[in-house]
């Protein structure tokens, strides 16, 4: 209490809660990242983003978990059953109060009515039937018959219409009348609004005269089809999921209880304007609900309009259809079915969503989320900083089998050799500098003696990358580390060295070139066959595009050619044709005669890719490294960087 004021405390009940931490959005797309970079599907990660929620929190996933567990419970409620079974205990009941008082009679009209009740059908609801025009004798057995009829009435309009209970409970004939006044004036709204006309003053006037039916409020026409429809559409499913003799039962028992006036005329027009409305609620659905408690109809048809939502929603939470988003969602029947904080969890998805693709991190196409060229920028910053954090904690180590060290144009000058020089050696100044230093014959030559011939490299550099996209990449764990090799060289070149012309070529059976988006989106292709001389001859066209810079191919593969062209067409041969290496070393030479450096990257130790890798290096004057896949980052992109100090002027 303060100032005289007093102050109570209680749940928020505004919407989101204000208290909850924000995401954040540059967080969730480094989640995504890391994904990618370990080898995962790109739109696999953006919808598992939204699936199990930033940090793990408050994702669709727990929401379906949720919706599901839900839904097992209410199929375990109890029996549909139940009305016909209450309508066959009232009816005993009221049979036995009536032999009762016929037993202490001993006249014709007695006896005539004792033997109508002994020959009554077994049916409970054709018993009823019967029973219509009996005189009950006692005024017990009476009431409970009439419970029976008013009973199941009542049952079916309060389940319809929420605001119907007073009414229903109300003697006056003028309570009948005006619920029948409702439901004519709902068909005539219902027919206007199915016939495309404009009914928002007649929907107000409507509510203006009959809203205490309806305690939910809905602000518009639509809103208060879709109550009223999900509620008639579980009342036709609870007699479809009833066997044919229960479901022959309450049918017979609700035409005794509405009878063949208004009411029940009116009744059948709203199911019928219902569902032509909203026809895709599953109408005729069965559902198979057990439990041992046998349900009234209210609760039976409850238990489905339940289950019916609750189907709707994990339709809507799966997001599987195409073109889905997160505003799909009903969010109200979220908070309907698994309470307000499940609401909250939606709308921060949702605003998740809108911010990553306001702030440009995502854009939507017609299969979905895939990140922005923002975005893969940063994806490509993180994949370069994993490879220089490697670069300078771990020593490159010597896994070269072979250095060919051939580059550039020899200019005729030549200078003293230093450590890590892979140019050719001017044998002639290096003995002139012995023997000007007084070397004796035979001359012994010392470090200072030495000197490489200078050459010229050129400014820049056209550099196509080949990278296998075969299966084998991904089932061997291969995958993860070629994107991140390849989203890293792609982020330096764009960088650090744009003067240099990258070309990223992927090959499976086929080979095609990939741009960064499409490198971080790219799936494994599964469809045999390793491509390399397609990937040669792109790489080739790319090279032949840039005539004034220096030309470097790259490849990473992890198994041998077992594909080429013919025709146009892929042949595939496993194990490899003479055909297949033929054309794969056509290619190759092609690359030598234009100059370029062919070095490659072999993943795994297959003898058969060693032996061909080995040839080729040997006939191109290129290098093979043997990384381990998490390695690969390192060689690669030491490599490039080690070709672009080889360019420098000397």
């Amino acid at each position: 209490m303060t100032g005289g004021n007093r102050y109570r405390y209680g749940s928020w009940r505004g919407g989101p809660d204000p208290l909850a931490p924000p995401y954040d959005v540059r967080a969730a797309v480094d989640q995504v990242g890391a994904e990618v970079l370990a080898g995962g599907s790109l739109r696999q990660a953006l919808r598992d983003l939204l699936r199990r929620g930033p940090q793990g929190r408050g994702g669709l996933d727990d929401l379906t978990a949720r919706a599901r567990r839900l839904r097992r419970e209410a199929m375990r409620r109890g029996n549909l059953d139940g009305a016909v079974t209450r309508a066959q205990a009232l009816l005993d009941q009221a049979l036995a109060a009536e032999r009762d008082e016929l037993a202490g009679r001993d006249d014709d009209d007695a006896r005539f009515a004792q033997a109508r009740l002994d020959n009554l059908p077994r049916s409970t609801a054709r018993a009823v039937e019967e029973l219509a025009d009996y005189r009950w004798s006692s005024d017990e057995a009476r009431g409970l018959y009439q419970q029976i009829l008013d009973g199941l009435r009542g049952d079916v309009l309060e389940q319809r219409f929420a605001g119907i209970r007073d009414a229903l409970r109300d003697p006056d004939p003028a309570a009948r009348r005006r619920l029948e006044e409702m439901l004519t004036d709902l068909n005539a709204l219902l027919d206007r609004h199915a016939r495309g006309a404009d009914t928002t003053d007649a929907f107000t006037e409507f509510m203006r005269r009959h809203g205490d039916f309806f305690p939910e409020k809905p602000g518009s026409v639509d809103e208060l089809v879709d109550a009223l429809a999900r509620r008639a559409a579980a009342g036709e499913r609870l007699m479809r999921s009833l066997s044919p003799q229960q479901r022959e039962e309450l049918s017979r028992l609700m035409d005794q209880a509405f009878g063949d006036g208004a009411l029940a005329d009116r009744m059948r027009d709203l199911t019928a304007n219902l569902r032509t409305l909203r026809p895709d609620l599953g109408w005729d659905r069965a559902e198979r609900v057990r439990g041992r408690e046998d349900l009234g109809y209210g609760a039976a048809a409850g238990a489905l309009e339940e289950i019916g939502e609750l189907d709707d929603l994990l339709d809507q939470l799966g997001q599987e259809h195409p073109g889905a988003t997160l505003d799909d969602i009903d969010v109200e029947a979220v908070q309907r079915s698994l309470g307000r904080e499940a609401a909250d969890d939606v709308r921060r998805l949702r605003e998740l969503e809108r911010e990553l693709r306001r702030q440009g991190w995502v854009t939507r196409d017609g299969d979905g989320l895939t990140l922005s060229p923002k975005a893969l920028r940063r994806l490509g910053g993180t994949a370069l900083r994993r490879v220089f954090n490697d670069l300078s904690g771990r020593r490159r180590g010597q896994h070269d089998l072979r250095d060919a060290g051939a580059a550039g144009e020899v200019t005729g000058a030549s200078r003293p050799w230093a450590y890590g020089d892979e140019q050719p050696l001017d044998v002639v100044r290096t003995v002139s500098n012995a023997l000007r230093r007084g070397a004796a014959v035979p001359v012994r030559l010392e470090v200072d003696d030495f000197e490489v011939v200078e050459t010229e490299r050129r400014a820049s550099a056209a550099v196509a990358l080949c990278v296998d996209l075969s299966f084998s990449m991904i089932s061997e764990g291969r995958w993860g580390p070629m994107k991140q090799t390849a989203l890293a060289l792609s982020h330096l070149v764009a960088t650090r060295f744009p003067q240099d012309a990258l070309q990223i070529v992927g090959f499976g059976r086929h080979a095609l070139p990939l741009s960064r988006e499409q490198l971080a989106a790219v799936e494994p292709d599964l469809v045999q066959g390793t491509n390399l001389q397609h990937a040669l001859k792109l790489a080739g066209r790319h090279l032949r595009r840039h005539p004034g810079a220096e030309p470097v191919v790259l490849v990473v593969t992890d198994g041998e050619p077992t594909a080429h062209l013919e025709d146009g067409e892929a042949v595939f041969s496993w194990p490899p044709t003479l055909e297949t290496v033929q054309a794969t070393v056509v290619e190759v030479d092609e690359l030598t005669r234009f100059g370029a450096t062919l070095n490659l990257f072999m993943l795994g130790e297959d003898p058969g890719l060693r032996r061909f890798v080995e040839a080729v290096a040997r006939r191109s004057g290129g290098r093979v490294f043997t990384p381990d896949a998490d390695d690969l980052g390192r060689y690669v992109v030491s490599d490039y960087l080690r070709a672009r100090r080889g360019r420098r002027a000397r």
